[in-house]
C-alpha cells in the first residue's frame, strides 16, 4: 500500500475510534433530567438515548469491540507501513544497525500519538461538554451498529451478564436523586451563576424543613399572648390593642397549660367596632386549636397544619405542658428568611469582620450557618444557641460567662429572668495547635 493510501487507512480508523469514544462519554455524561426535558419539548431522540441508558450493555459492548478492534488494525497497519517510509527518511542521515529499531519507535510513537490526541482526548472532551447534545445525534447510528454486531454482541454481552451476576454486581444503571445531589447541584448553579445566593439558600432551607424540630421555629411559652375565659372585658381590649396578633390562645385559667383553644381577632374586631360587649365565656368564637408534639419536624407540623386546614399550633412536651407556639408564618419566614418578613428583627447581627450579636433563641442551624460551622458539639440536644452554651457550661449562665468553641467565643452579655437574651459572639485567629473546645 504507497504512503497516501496509507495515511488515508489511518485517518479512517481515527475517524472510526473517534466516534465510538464521543459516544461512549456522551452516553454516560447524559443527565437524565435533561434528557427528559428534552423530549417534553418534543425530541423524540431523548426517548432513545434514556431507553439506552436504562440498559446500556449492547451499546458499550459494540463500542468496546470497535475501539478494541480499531487499536489493533490501526497499530499493525500503521507500525507495519509507516516504518519503511521513516527509515528511507532517515537514512540519508544514519545508517546504522539500529535503523530499523529507530524507525519502528519513531513509527509507534506518530500513530499511538495520533490515536491518543485525536481518536480518544478531543472527543471525550467534546462529549463532556455537550453530552446530550452528542448523544441525541449519534443515538441512530449506534443502534443501526448494535443491529450489525448482534451475534458479537449477544455473546460478549451475555458473558459479561455471567460475570456479573456471579459478583453480584448490578447490571442496571440506577438514577436515585438524593437531597444532597440537589443541593450540590444548587450549590454548583449559585458558583456558576446560574441561581442568586438567596435562591440557593431557599432550596438549603426548604430541605432543612425535614431535618429541623418545631422548637426552632416556634415561639417560647414566655412569648405566647393569651385569653383566659374568665377575663374581664377591659383586659381583653388592652391584650389586644397592646399586643396585636392575628390569633390569640384562648386558656380555661391563667396558665398557659390549661389552653382549650383560640379566638381569631376576626371575630373580636367586628364586636369592638360596633361596641358590643365581648366575653370569651358566652360568645361562641372560641375554636378547637391544633395541639402537636414537640417531637416533631417543621415538615411534618406542615403536613399537620394541612390535614387540619389550620394556620397555628400549640405545642406540648411529653408532659403535656405548652413549650411553644407555631404559626404557618414562622414555618414559611424559616423557609424565606427576609424575603418574607423583612422588618422582623433580625436575630443575627454582625458588628464588623470578627464578631456578631445573636439573640439567645436564634436557631443554631442559623448560627450555624452564619458563621460557617459544619457541626456543634452535642446538637441533638438543644435547638437554639442559648441551649448550646447551657450543654456546654453544664449549668445556667450568667452574664460575662463565655464558652470557646472552635475559632469563636461565645459570650453572654445580656440575660432576662434566667433567659439568655443575647450572646456576642468573637471570631478568634488561633494558631495551628491551639485547642478547639473549652
Amino acid at each position: 500500500m504507497s504512503f497516501p493510501y496509507t495515511v488515508l487507512a489511518l485517518l479512517a480508523l481515527i475517524l472510526v475510534s473517534a466516534f465510538f469514544a464521543v459516544s461512549e462519554i456522551s452516553l454516560a455524561a447524559s443527565r437524565k433530567i435533561k434528557l427528559k426535558l428534552l423530549l417534553k419539548k418534543g425530541d423524540r431522540r431523548a426517548q432513545r438515548v434514556l431507553d439506552l441508558q436504562e440498559n446500556p450493555g449492547h451499546y458499550f459492548t459494540v463500542i468496546q469491540i470497535g475501539l478494541n478492534a480499531v487499536a489493533i488494525l490501526g497499530g499493525v497497519m500503521g507500525e507495519s507501513a509507516l516504518s519503511p517510509y521513516i527509515s528511507t527518511w532517515l537514512h540519508p542521515f544514519y545508517d546504522g544497525p539500529a535503523l530499523q529499531t529507530v524507525s519502528f519507535a519513531i513509527s509507534f510513537s506518530l500513530v499511538t500519538g495520533a490515536f491518543v490526541l485525536f481518536a480518544d482526548l478531543i472527543p471525550k472532551r467534546t462529549g463532556m461538554i455537550e453530552p446530550e447534545r452528542i448523544a441525541l445525534a449519534v443515538a441512530a447510528p449506534m443502534t443501526l451498529c448494535m443491529k450489525l454486531f448482534a451475534p458479537m454482541v449477544w455473546f460478549f454481552d451475555g458473558m459479561a451478564d455471567m460475570l456479573f451476576r456471579l459478583f453480584r454486581v448490578p447490571i442496571v444503571r440506577r438514577e436515585d436523586i438524593t437531597s444532597d445531589d440537589v443541593m450540590a447541584m444548587a450549590d454548583a448553579g449559585a458558583q456558576a451563576g446560574v441561581f442568586l445566593n438567596k435562591e440557593q439558600h431557599l432550596i438549603a432551607n426548604v430541605f432543612e424543613l425535614d431535618i429541623r424540630g418545631v422548637a426552632s421555629a416556634m415561639s417560647s411559652r414566655n412569648d405566647i399572648v393569651y385569653l383566659t375565659l374568665g377575663e374581664s372585658e377591659e383586659s381583653l381590649y388592652a391584650k389586644i390593642t397592646e399586643k396585636p396578633h392575628g390569633k390569640y390562645p384562648v386558656c380555661e385559667r391563667d396558665s398557659i397549660d390549661t389552653v382549650m383553644g383560640y379566638v381569631d381577632s376576626k371575630d373580636l374586631l367586628p364586636r369592638i367596632a360596633k361596641g358590643n360587649k365581648i366575653s370569651l365565656r358566652t360568645d361562641p368564637i372560641v375554636r378547637k386549636i391544633l395541639l402537636l408534639p414537640d417531637t416533631l419536624t417543621l415538615f411534618e407540623a406542615l403536613e399537620c397544619f394541612r390535614d387540619a386546614k389550620e394556620d397555628m399550633a400549640v405545642i406540648v412536651n411529653e408532659y403535656a405542658l405548652v413549650v411553644g407556639l407555631l404559626t404557618l408564618q414562622d414555618v414559611m419566614s424559616t423557609v424565606m428568611g427576609e424575603l418574607i418578613s423583612p422588618f422582623q428583627e433580625e436575630l443575627i447581627v454582625r458588628r464588623d469582620e470578627k464578631s456578631w450579636l445573636v439573640d439567645g433563641t436564634t436557631p443554631i442551624e442559623d448560627v450555624m450557618q452564619a458563621l460557617d460551622i459544619d457541626e456543634f458539639e452535642g446538637w441533638e440536644h438543644y435547638e437554639t444557641i442559648a441551649g448550646f452554651l447551657m450543654y456546654m457550661l453544664r449549668r445556667v449562665p450568667k452574664r460575662t460567662d463565655s464558652v470557646e468553641y472552635g475559632n469563636h467565643k461565645f459570650e453572654v452579655v445580656d440575660i432576662d429572668n434566667y433567659r439568655i437574651d443575647q450572646v456576642l459572639v468573637t471570631r478568634i485567629d488561633r494558631e495551628e495547635g491551639f485547642p478547639e473546645t473549652l
